[in-house]
């Protein structure tokens, strides 16, 4: 993406007032999107972004600068920036040699969705949303969504590393509203991969369409939740994001170092039911989180957090493993080269059981049945937690029966954590996300099997 030697002198330039630490951060991202909202297209959208930022780190201070000027003077301005303001003044010259790393590539994308007619990808719009409507008058509303983007990054610093990836993403996404006598519910769907066009080979948006439509449509017979502690049974891939949420943020080294998480100073504790092995992976090949390098240049990790039910490490980026004398764990993320890196998950999933799903559901005599859960908050300093629920079931008697609305799950990590006595044997991924964490947005997945906690507060309406 730029010459080596311009790198080099970068780096020199960044280190001249006597820095501990300095790195170059490039990147060039192309995207597109489509949006087809009521049966017409309302945007079609295509744009590219390019810069770099530099980052220079004096003790416990960081000095930052980002510039869309890839020149070589631009890149010098840049770098004398961060210097100045991680350290004023000083003196002399530090010579940089970078040379590349060599990390574990992932194919290609097949049809790279940038040489893919415009029209191909409305038209997948088209048929999502005629395929939604033809499920029923109450279908009142549909809206379909297709984004791509290609991310080329390279990172080079002042330890001689430089590393490069490509990354390219392919979303698409179906909402439906239906409409009836208990007012308007939703349904949705939706795909993401890290790989190019050729995911619609593998993905039939009728069927997208036709499922969140089936989805809005059931609600509407939805009955109020229940309200109170009682046993929850989570589907698969669609809990991911309450443990993402509730317990994995506070497995994030500058949390733990900010004393914000309830994990702190646990490892090797017991802080899980013994079913439960918790694993955050930015080598899954395909998944949404996926990267051969995160954003400071270090190969992506199978990371084991939690080990049948014992903390045994944390996510690190790589200056809070500087400190600490160990390497990092991969997960350095940023948004874009305008933002510094900061510890942030990637896939992060409980791994299978043996128990039959069939089994876990009858053997709960009453209780809520979530097959997906919407947004929510939880305090990582304590772990409590609020979930919405946007599908969920009543349990009666070990069957599931009536679906239900309105409703949030409360609780608190750690304690689900303990609270899972049931782990089923049949694990997915579950709908690509984004993370959000002070300010910044990155790409993550998230998965689980089917898994019961024995008790867990649902925030219903039902009397």
């Amino acid at each position: 993406m730029l010459d080596h030697e311009l790198i080099n002198r970068t780096l020199s330039t960044a280190m001249s007032t006597g820095g501990d630490f300095a790195e170059v951060f490039v990147e060039d991202k192309r995207s597109s999107s489509a949006v087809l909202d009521d049966g017409r297209v309302e945007e079609l959208t295509s744009g590219r972004d390019r810069g770099a930022g530099v980052r220079v780190v004096v003790g416990d201070t960081t000095g930052f600068a980002h510039t869309a000027d890839l020149s070589e003077a631009g890149l010098r301005s840049a770098a004398e920036a961060a210097a100045t303001a991680a350290r004023g003044g000083g003196g002399g010259a530090k010579t940089i040699a970078v040379s590349p790393i060599e990390v574990a590539r992932r194919a290609p994308a097949r049809i790279p969705p940038e040489d893919v007619a415009k029209a191909t990808k409305v038209g997948l719009l088209t048929l999502a949303n005629e395929a939604a409507r033809s499920e029923g008058a109450a279908i009142s509303q549909v809206s379909a969504r297709y984004g791509d983007s290609r991310r080329r990054i390279l990172v080079a610093n002042s330890d001689g590393l430089l590393a490069e990836d490509d990354q390219v993403r392919t979303l698409f996404s179906v909402s439906c509203v239906a409409t009836g006598d208990t007012g308007l519910q939703t349904g949705r769907e939706s795909t993401g991969r890290t790989v190019g066009f050729e995911l619609f080979e593998e993905t039939d948006v009728e069927d997208m369409g036709r499922r969140a439509a089936q989805r809005a449509i059931t609600k509407l017979a939805a009955r109020p939740a229940p309200s109170g502690a009682i046993p929850v049974v989570v589907g698969p891939g669609g809990g991911g994001v309450l443990f993402h949420e509730a317990c994995g943020h506070g497995l994030e080294a500058d949390l733990i170092a900010k004393g914000a998480s309830v994990f702190a100073n646990r490892i090797g504790d017991e802080v899980a039911s013994p079913l439960v092995t918790l694993i955050d992976d930015g080598t899954m090949a395909g998944e949404w989180g996926h990267f051969a390098i995160d954003d400071e240049g270090r190969p992506a990790a199978h990371n084991v957090l939690i080990q049948d039910g014992v903390l045994t490490d944390y996510m690190w980026d790589q200056l809070r493993a500087r400190k600490e004398g160990r390497p990092s764990s991969g997960n350095g993320r940023r948004q874009s080269y305008q933002h510094l890196p900061m510890v942030r998950m990637t896939n992060t999933y409980i791994t299978a059981g043996q128990d039959d799903p069939a089994d876990i559901i009858a053997a709960t005599d009453h209780g809520v049945y979530v097959a997906q859960l919407g947004g929510g908050q939880v305090n990582t300093a304590t772990g409590d937690f609020v979930f919405g629920m946007t599908e969920a079931y009543l349990i009666e008697n070990g069957e599931i029966a009536e679906p239900i609305r309105e409703g949030n799950l409360i609780g608190n990590g750690p304690e689900v954590l303990t609270r899972i006595d049931m782990l089923g044997d049949d694990f997915q991924m579950g709908s690509p996300g984004t993370c959000g964490k002070d300010g910044q947005g990155v790409p993550v997945g998230d998965g689980t099997p089917t898994l019961r906690v024995t008790s867990l507060t649902v925030g219903g309406t039902a009397a």
